[in-house]
């Protein structure tokens, strides 16, 4: 389909005449593709004609769409591990290159873990790594496959590619199998069919600078050539726009050689409008060679900013203070893995941007172009990461890859004035994937890289997480605090914080919170402080993230709820306030995301740190940060998943309010509470907490917030159970909602006497007989056949295929149950 659309594209250029204004033809090659989940025996059975004698369905290849993950469902099956192997993908293309010599190029944006692409039985380029771009120019395969007998007789005229990704286990391989996510398989990031005349740019480099009271800003722009380019013309154009569209300067250039990266001119740009997260002004920079055969044009989006980490102080951008308020994210998302579309990144950075993030390190490897863009566009600034995480050091195979995939994070990112840092790596303290762990020769790999990433980007900072041998080489240095969750409790965040920045010339805290099971909520959060020793650092030590053994701590003892996590960021938010010396900070993770490390975890196989579930919605956790780090008037109750609240009769409780306006009252039962004022050091929930009586059975809850002339208000309804339980003894399960051909289902543990156990964690595993489908190995509480429950309950979906379906729920040591759909 991309293919004839761009074929009448260039159809009506030639109508009405002249040379095409673009020389780069792209479209997004998504779909027409056939999947195998295996190996094959070679490539002749990826292009073998059925008619010649072969069974059909031998192998049997299945439809997909790109981007497209081997993982998508099987990174979260609580059942077995996710496959790593590899898997082949196939399509036929009616290549029709206008240019006269031109080349056709095909443009991966990411691909994991290494890929062979060929077209017909010719293998025509490998690739190491996942998460780089690189491009294939199958020019000469193509011609030369236009002349066999079976382009015209077995494909019609057709061009067939095939391609191999492999996720394959090699120690040989960064990132480590170790690293706390899933080194995912598949073609997983668009993949695109490019058209170019002879002369085309492989990448324009614009180096920008501006001084720190915006004056004068400075362009110095170089191109370098694809391989096969040829001097076609001895001229070219550069245009420099302006935010608003205006060409502010255009100038010619004489072109002689297409080796090497070639500078092309040096321009300078009086009092730019400067880029920052309140104001993120884009510049564009367009460069042009033609040629008789066509006109080939590159455009880049730039941005004029000035930052500095100052020595033993915070962080400035543009020559004033920025405090960092930073989260981190993967590429990872419910039903799809790291296959994630346009639509769903723009929604997830849109509402990181909602939530007030100006900042955002992206772990642990290069990501796509598309989030490059977008943080861009919204001002948010960036920590991009080389993907060297855990395991050691290996040999020059492993170090080869890693120069190469630093070069080419920093290459084909270079222009985004979103990215600070170039992250060097994570976590190169912890060992495993070799018998020696040698920490000199880790100390002399990262001051190689640090070395080249400042030959190749001069203008960022280098910065690496957790590895104390190697922080005096890199120029920003993140250490381990966890502070209430591996370690410690979280009232000895701002101490412990101010004891690592008195370490290091320049600090950022990188890599803060703990895991919450999305619904589960607590009338005591913090209970498992008790037996917590304090005074004895922060850090995560071997052993700490897992659910045994070792020291009481939070994330072993604790109950993983919503509540007690909110009251660990709730503490963070207001002491990050109080500290100017800080430079900032991005808490562990934005949204859930799966992982073969944790296969114990209340949803198996997740790492539930996340302020969104993996299908992004959002916890109570999220609101938390909108009240400190947004302007936009809001108001959220805490407890909008928590249906049934617990206690004594006429026991008083907690009613929280997260909220950046000035005054909020708060109605009980359509009883005002009293009025009160924000004041952020007024811990829980910056002064906005009630403490109150609810009656037995119903009761509304109400706010009404204002800031300025705004007025908002937020409402919930919850049930007050007094009534004991005792341990639970069965299950009820019921249909709760049924639309658009889903039911909703949900069980629920009771007692003996029928009383539900409102804080039952146990086991819950759904199974499906008929004709519908289990909504389940998406990662979400509720959407995994097996679940802890969260506060005596757990739901899962059914698209019922308008037929009859059996669900069953089974949980050791009680009765199975059953439900008729």
């Amino acid at each position: 389909m991309q293919i004839k659309y761009l074929r009448l594209y260039l159809m009506i250029i030639c109508l009405y005449g002249g040379r095409p204004a673009f020389a780069q033809q792209k479209a997004r090659l998504n779909t027409g593709w056939e999947f195998l989940k295996k190996d094959l025996g070679g490539i002749w059975e990826a292009v073998r004609a059925e008619e010649k004698g072969v069974p059909p369905g031998i192998p049997r290849w299945e439809q997909v769409t790109l981007p497209h993950c081997f993982n998508a469902r099987d990174a979260v099956d609580p059942d077995m591990n996710y496959y790593q192997g590899a898997g082949w993908y196939r399509t036929r293309l009616n290549i029709e290159n206008p240019y006269k010599d031109g080349h056709t190029l095909l443009h991966f944006e990411g691909a994991g873990q290494k890929t062979d692409v060929y077209v017909y039985t010719t293998r025509v380029a490998s690739h190491v790594g996942g998460y780089d771009e690189w491009i294939v120019d199958i020019t000469q395969a193509v011609n030369d496959f236009r002349k066999t007998e079976a382009f015209q007789q077995q494909f019609k005229g057709n061009i067939p590619i095939s391609i191999r990704c492999d996720n394959s286990r090699d120690l040989e391989s960064i990132p480590s199998r170790l690293s706390d996510f899933n080194v995912y398989g598949g073609i997983y990031r668009y993949l695109n069919l490019i058209y170019t005349p002879t002369t085309s740019f492989d990448k324009v480099f614009v180096k920008t600078e501006v001084d720190k009271e915006g004056k004068q800003g400075k362009l110095n722009i170089s191109v370098r050539f694809n391989d096969a380019a040829k001097v076609n013309s001895d001229e070219g154009v550069i245009k420099i726009i302006d935010p608003q569209g205006k060409v502010i300067q255009q100038s010619k250039y004489n072109l002689h050689t297409v080796a090497g990266d070639i500078p092309l001119g040096l321009f300078t740009v009086k009092k730019p409008q400067l880029w920052s997260p309140d104001n993120p002004a884009l510049y564009t920079v367009e460069v042009t060679a033609s040629e008789s055969g066509g006109a080939f044009k590159q455009t880049e989006k730039i941005g004029f900013r000035n930052f500095e980490f100052v020595d033993h102080g915070p962080f400035m951008l543009n020559g004033k203070r920025l405090l960092l308020k930073g989260t981190h994210r993967h590429e990872d998302q419910a039903g799809v893995a790291a296959a994630m579309t346009e639509g769903m990144i723009r929604q997830e950075m849109l509402l990181m941007k909602d939530m007030g993030v100006n900042f955002i390190r992206l772990g642990h490897y290069q990501q796509s172009r598309i989030v490059l863009n977008l943080c861009d566009s919204l001002g948010i600034l960036v920590w991009e990461e080389e993907p060297w995480c855990r395991g050691g050091l290996g040999g020059e195979v492993y170090k080869k890859q890693a120069r190469q995939m630093l070069t080419n994070m920093i290459e084909q990112h270079y222009n985004h004035p979103s990215i600070i840092l170039w992250g060097l790596g994570n976590e190169n303290d912890w060992e495993g994937d070799f018998s020696t762990f040698d920490k000199e020769k880790i100390r002399a790999f990262m001051s190689e890289q640090n070395d080249r990433a400042h030959r190749l980007d001069s203008t960022r900072k280098t910065t690496i997480r957790r590895c104390d041998f190697c922080k005096d080489i890199v120029d920003v240095y993140s250490p381990s605090i966890w502070a209430g969750w591996y370690r410690g409790t979280y009232n000895e965040y701002k101490q412990t914080t101010l004891e690592e920045f008195n370490k290091v010339k320049h600090f950022f805290h990188a890599e803060w919170g703990g895991d919450s099971h999305a619904l589960r909520h607590s009338e005591d959060p913090d209970k498992a402080f008790v037996n917590i020793k304090t005074g004895n650092g922060a850090d995560e030590r071997a052993g700490d993230a897992l659910l045994s053994g070792g020291d009481a701590r939070v994330s072993k003892d604790g109950d993983w709820s919503e509540t007690y996590i909110c009251n660990l960021f709730d503490w963070h938010l207001k002491e990050q306030e109080m500290m100017p010396w800080l430079t900032g900070s991005a808490f562990w993770i934005f949204k859930d995301f799966s992982t073969p490390s944790r296969p114990d975890n209340p949803i198996p196989y997740v790492n539930q740190k996340g302020v969104l579930e993996r299908d992004m919605t959002r916890k109570e956790s999220y609101y938390v940060f909108q009240s400190y780090w947004t302007t936009t008037p809001m108001a959220h109750i805490y407890g909008h998943t928590w249906p049934v609240r617990w206690g004594e009769p006429g026991e008083q409780k907690i009613v929280k309010v997260y909220s950046n306006c000035e005054t909020v009252e708060l109605f009980l039962n359509g009883k005002s509470c009293g009025v009160k004022k924000r004041n952020s050091q007024d811990f829980p929930a910056a002064g906005l907490h009630w403490v109150v009586t609810f009656n037995k059975g119903p009761n509304s809850i109400r706010v009404v917030a204002q800031k300025g002339k705004a007025i908002i208000t937020d409402e919930i309804n919850q049930v007050y159970q007094t009534d004991k339980w005792d341990r639970p003894a069965k299950m009820i399960l019921e249909k709760i909602a049924d639309e658009n051909g889903f039911a909703t289902v949900q069980v629920k543990i009771f007692d003996k006497n029928n009383v539900q156990c409102l804080d039952a964690a146990n086991w819950i595993s759904f199974s499906l007989s008929g004709d519908g489908v289990l909504q389940d190995d998406l990662g979400t509480s509720g959407g995994s056949r097996k679940v802890q429950a969260y506060n005596g309950r757990a739901t899962i979906k059914v698209q019922t295929n308008n037929g009859k379906s059996v669900v069953g729920v089974q949980s050791p040591g009680l009765q199975t149950v059953f439900l008729n759909l």
